[in-house]
């Protein structure tokens, strides 16, 4: 089935083979890369990296770790420049540019739509419910014939809430195209939101994850997909041959070492968002907190691009939302330390005051 999904010319493309492709646990005089012998002007600062290498370019040690901590076969493993680099091969891999389409259950994030604009890929839309739950027969109701792909994204960014995993589980044996699953945030929420279970029984599900958020990462830019192996080899066939290079590669490795300092951070994220949540119910005129299984809280408000700007103006930055389907007058709010929580609160007690002195 996965292979029929494929585009046809990339089924039989021969993949470019990097000298590391070659020779991955090659060793001694390496004289095969044409890299600079001597070593690399950075090495007393990354000691014990070898910088004047080439990575291996399938990440072998990195997806054995990230395995073990998943319980995942390294085969179903695959890292990528961020989440938004996988999002860009896989519109590659399965979608062809005038001719295919995907559909994106919106409001969503916004760079599913933006590759597929790029690679000219036509991106339907189908809409949540009004309280951002999933409705699997809309969503199914909702494809046309040339729809190779649909995106999930759960928790969804920016509203926040979990999809129904029976919902997805329906898309997903009824559906013969990809269901892309984004659990970018999903170590926010509780045990067993992940829909990794269905990739038991379903070879059509891909989902994503990043170290941006829970671990810290942001800067590294790192991300993966879990995936059927048919699907992961594919994605090798296709993509950049040393896109994960030597130091991203050591900074998850190191992190995947300090698996509980990663939980330590998000009982504290946790524990702040309540306080956040609980606190944003003082404001009158903030409308609507809605649940959240991220790490933000999704507000609606009265005139919240006013309200945006004056927060601006007092130093605190958030997301303006209003633009999005069924997000009029919303904002999104990350969920910072302690002191920038109160620097926000504080924002909102200047522009509540100016606000009511407006409409007085």
């Amino acid at each position: 089935m996965i292979a029929e999904l494929i585009k046809p010319h990339i089924r039989t493309i021969a993949p470019y083979q990097s000298a590391r492709d070659l020779y991955a646990k090659a060793s001694g005089v390496l004289l095969d890369a044409n890299e600079n012998p001597i070593g690399s002007v950075l090495d007393d600062s990354y000691s014990g990296l070898s910088l004047n290498r080439y990575p291996d370019p399938r990440q072998r040690e990195l997806r054995e770790s990230l395995g073990r901590y998943l319980s995942i076969p390294v085969e179903n493993l695959f890292f990528g420049v961020g989440s938004d680099e996988i999002i860009d091969l896989m519109m590659r891999l399965f979608c062809s540019p005038e001719k295919d389409s995907v559909l994106i259950v919106e409001p969503t994030y916004g760079m599913y739509k933006t590759v597929a604009d790029i690679q000219n890929v036509t991106a339907n839309v189908c809409l949540l419910n009004k309280d951002f739950t999933i409705d699997p027969a809309r969503v199914l109701g909702a494809l046309s014939t040339t729809d190779r792909m649909i995106f999930l994204c759960s928790p969804n960014n920016p509203t926040g809430n979990l999809l129904d995993k029976n919902a997805i589980e329906l898309i997903a044996g009824t559906f013969c195209g990809i269901v892309v699953v984004d659990e970018a945030y999903i170590d926010f929420a509780h045990n067993n939101a992940s829909v990794t279970d269905l990739l038991k029984r379903f070879n059509n599900i891909i989902i994503l994850r990043t170290f941006s958020k829970a671990w810290g990462l942001a800067a590294v830019r790192c991300g993966y997909a879990i995936a059927d192996p048919e699907i992961i080899s594919y994605l090798f066939k296709i993509k950049a041959p040393y896109s994960i290079n030597v130091l991203t590669e050591h900074a998850v490795l190191t992190a995947l070492k300090r698996i509980a300092r990663k939980d330590e951070y998000v009982r504290e994220i946790l524990s702040q968002r309540e306080l956040l949540r609980n606190r944003l119910k003082e404001f009158d005129f903030i409308e609507e907190i809605f649940p959240t299984d991220a790490n933000y809280i999704l507000i609606r408000l009265q005139d919240a691009r006013k309200i945006h700007k004056a927060l601006m103006d007092e130093g605190v930055i958030i997301r303006d939302r209003s633009s999005q389907p069924l997000l009029e007058n919303c904002l999104r709010i990350t969920v910072g330390t302690g002191a920038e929580n109160e620097k926000l609160l504080t924002g909102l007690e200047l522009v509540a005051s100016r606000y009511y002195k407006i409409h007085s």
